[in-house]
């Protein structure tokens, strides 16, 4: 191995290398790590046979870390992202750290948490718990971009109307606002936003908006950041954007324009502590003028840092998304969709948007699994049934696939958390609507155990969704990634084959209570069956 440093205790088996380290893949042997979307690769060497990555230029739209574990006790660490190629039976890593190899216990949760204990504590610290105990509502699928008052407090007046649970989250998703970067209600869409808001504080919600790092180059902020004015004349200090280091014609500095999915804008830049602090103002602001709780922190993807660029803190496209996450720290009601590191955090981590199909359904529990495995305990699949608005539109290109809504709703309902998007009311009908209305309720029958997993796996650090292998390891679950556990005693088996009447479940050792009141002693493997209304877990006693 080049460039590295291998020392051999009674402990561990420790290799650092400089910059390259290559991993010979043991017999049996599977992996997990890189990013939250090769989870339906996972456990690489078992699973997948090949795979690559490269992390320094992509976070392939969810969350990554510099991080591999295996079901055979070892763990590769670097302290910044790395690209790795796995063929032929070795893994090769290169990065612009040293990169560690160890061998922690003999199985993938001693790996686990001798790399959490090492390289990323667990803070002690939940989300806020509105987000877990009951489902989340998200108004992107129904409203796209044409949020307004009237059609939000609408669809919150929905949700107890058609028997769902009252009370939880509203989401308010984008163009909410007067502008990107103008983080302000905008007046023609929204006429008093303050008792929109406590009107849903009264009915039992907690409000979320969406936001994101983008300012456009046009607006209020722009101008105080790169030229150092307010809009009333007054000068101020410059700073806190990402910047070319040029100057235009008229001799000012020149913010970078980073292209994303609705245009061109300039970036915050948030190792620069005006960047940040201005940032951080205008959530506060909306709290304290309207009662807004928190925010769903979109965007800032690894990829969407265009090099070259100048930041306060020179810093690499990785770090730069890990900085847009910490500002998260301080919103207890938070929600990220890209992130690099910050595992062991109270943040929450969103699968990224699926397509309302059944490959999609099927990335749901292998991708939260590998997310968890990634330092992540709190996480939240998908918008059920899927995030493209397009799908559930009136002229939809196909036509709506009710089996497939009830099914990922199933698989949302025993998840860390469970968020709603397109409305079931409006989609479903009959037994369909019946049955998504049943994994709701089977959601707050558990939700005591639900909370007491989350509060246990912020000490902790494990993940509250875990791979089978995990929890019960050396019983030849390593490739099952079709079901999970949530925490040490709730498997959850939900059905995600279209048609299909029954399912395997794999039930470990211990004695179990299924939904439909049958003991099951394991280990063993059961075949249940699988109407649409059942979605199979079983407790252990």
């Amino acid at each position: 191995m080049k460039g590295c440093i291998s020392t051999f205790t009674a402990a561990a088996a420790i290799a650092v290398c400089a910059g390259e380290l290559k991993v010979s893949v043991l017999p049996g042997e599977g992996w997990w790590g890189g990013a939250t979307t090769y989870g339906t690769k996972a456990p690489f060497g078992l699973n997948a046979k090949s795979h690559s990555f490269d992390i320094r230029k992509t976070n392939d739209a969810n969350q990554a870390a510099p991080l591999m574990l295996s079901t055979k006790g070892r763990c590769v660490w670097s302290d910044k992202a790395f690209a790795c190629v796995f063929t032929n039976g070795v893994m090769t890593f290169t990065g612009d750290a040293p990169i560690e190899l160890t061998q922690e216990g003999g199985d993938l949760r001693s790996a686990f948490l001798a790399a959490a204990r090492k390289h990323f504590p667990a803070s002690g610290k939940t989300p806020d718990l509105a987000l877990i105990e009951k489902p989340q509502w998200n108004t992107w699928v129904e409203l796209s971009y044409n949020q307004s008052q009237e059609a939000i407090l609408a669809y919150a007046k929905g949700i107890a109307e058609n028997g769902f649970p009252k009370g939880g989250v509203i989401m308010i998703d984008d163009t909410w606002q007067h502008g990107y970067g103008v983080w302000d209600f905008d007046r023609r869409r929204f006429s008093d936003p303050k008792a929109m808001c406590d009107e849903l504080h009264a009915e039992g919600y907690k409000v979320m908006l969406w936001v994101c790092p983008f300012v456009s180059m046009d607006s209020p902020g722009y101008r105080e950041m790169v030229f150092g004015t307010l809009d009333a004349g007054r000068n101020c200090e410059k700073g806190g954007l990402i910047m070319t280091g040029k100057k235009n014609v008229y001799g000012h500095d020149v913010a970078q324009a980073m292209p994303w999915w609705n245009g061109v804008s300039a970036f915050v830049d948030f190792t620069h502590p005006r960047g940040a602090a201005w940032f951080a103002r205008q959530l506060k602001r909306l709290q304290n003028d309207y009662g807004v709780d928190g925010f769903k922190l979109d965007a800032g993807d690894i990829e969407e840092y265009q090099e070259p660029y100048v930041t306060y803190v020179q810093s690499s496209p990785s770090e730069l998304c890990e900085a847009y996450a910490k500002i998260g720290l301080e919103f207890p009601l938070n929600e990220y969709r890209a992130c690099f590191k910050m595992a062991g955090q109270p943040l929450v981590q969103r699968l990224c948007d699926k397509l309302h199909d059944w490959p999609s359904l099927h990335q749901l529990m292998p991708d939260m699994i590998a997310c968890g495995l990634l330092g992540h305990p709190f996480v939240c699949p998908d918008m059920i049934g899927g995030g493209s608005w397009m799908a559930f539109a009136p002229d939809a290109p196909t036509p709506l696939d009710q089996e497939l809504f009830v099914r990922s709703a199933q698989v949302h309902a025993l998840a860390p958390m469970m968020q709603f998007s397109a409305a079931p009311w409006r989609l479903l009908k009959g037994e369909y609507l019946d049955a998504v209305r049943e994994a709701a309720n089977t959601r707050m029958k558990h939700v005591d155990y639900i909370i007491e997993t989350a509060k246990a796996c912020a000490k902790s650090g494990e993940p509250m969704l875990r791979a089978m292998e995990y929890e019960f390891p050396g019983l030849g679950a390593e490739r099952i990634t079709d079901q999970f556990m949530l925490g040490p005693r709730l498997l959850v088996a939900p059905q995600v084959v279209k048609g299909a009447k029954t399912r395997k479940v794999f039930v470990p050792t211990g004695t179990w209570l299924a939904d439909d009141g049958t003991e099951v002693v394991g280990p063993t493997t059961v075949e249940v069956e699988t109407p649409i209304s059942r979605l199979p877990h079983f407790v252990r006693k």
